[in-house]
């Protein structure tokens, strides 16, 4: 191993034993208190990591109800949010004369605050059923959505337009079609933006469920728990809700680049 090669691996080796070192530090000090009294905190409004983990240990069930019900939201706004956005990506690389202003327009909803669109979808939907489930999820999946859009439509128009040079006319002196052309060429190409996506989308679709349920109709979630104990004063009970979806945001995280990895090594092999 060279130099060079040696100086790559301690970089990539640096940048997880640095965040960690960094993380037990806290972790001790917050532990121990020292966190309390260099942030002026009680241990009321800032409790030590064994107290939040025994609330978590004792109340399972309920968490698990919560965290179940922020995931559908999390999952099935990103899965719709991300298939729309691929679609008007689609449609604007066809059409390319106005498909950059499309793509431009779609990322303005991107700029809408959550806290903004919560209130109007659940305004827009409560009519839409007797069922307050139903209602409420729905709500929360389009903010959700609409969320997510934007990311996937302005990443995926790249991976379509963005191709080696003279590759599309090369594909037109086989004479292959739109289909041939969108399945052998636009697609695979699309693939790494795809990704790009859903990295900056994922986390998106997490916090724009957790917001969303500040104001559902439904109290239910991990965003909504967070709400209803800090009023109520139960900031332990409140730091385990936090601790989940932090948790949640990472394990989701580390599947999706584990996905990736798959997924573009065997593209690669091709």
């Amino acid at each position: 191993m060279n130099k060079k090669q040696k100086n790559m691996s301690w970089q990539s080796l640096s940048s997880i034993i640095y965040p960690a070192i960094f993380g037990i530090v806290v972790f001790v000090m917050w532990q121990g208190g020292l966190l309390n009294i260099l942030l002026h905190t009680d241990t009321n409004t800032l409790p030590s990591p064994s107290r939040i983990n025994s609330i978590i240990m004792d109340n399972q069930a309920k968490i698990f109800l919560n965290l179940k019900a922020t995931v559908i939201v999390a999952l099935v706004g990103l899965l719709f949010g991300s298939l729309i956005g691929y679609g008007i990506a689609i449609v604007a690389a066809q059409y390319r004369k106005w498909g950059a202003g499309g793509i431009t327009l779609a990322s303005a909803f991107n700029a809408v605050p959550i806290v903004a669109l919560a209130p109007v979808m659940n305004n827009l939907t409560k009519h839409i059923s007797s069922s307050v489930d139903f209602r409420s999820m729905l709500a929360k999946t389009l903010v959700v959505m609409i969320v997510c859009i934007a990311g996937m439509s302005v990443n995926a128009y790249r991976g379509l337009t963005e191709l080696k040079p003279f590759s599309e006319d090369l594909m037109k002196t086989y004479a292959a079609g739109n289909f041939t052309v969108f399945k052998k060429l636009l697609l695979p190409n699309s693939i790494p933006y795809v990704f790009t996506a859903l990295r900056i989308s994922l986390p998106g679709s997490i916090i724009s469920a957790l917001v969303t349920e500040y104001f559902s109709e439904k109290v239910i979630g991990i965003g909504r728990q967070i709400r209803e104990n800090i009023v109520t004063a139960q900031f332990a009970t409140a730091w385990a809700y936090i601790i989940i979806s932090c948790l949640l945001g990472i394990v989701l995280y580390v599947l999706l680049l584990l996905v990736e990895s798959v997924v573009m090594k065997n593209r690669n092999r091709k």
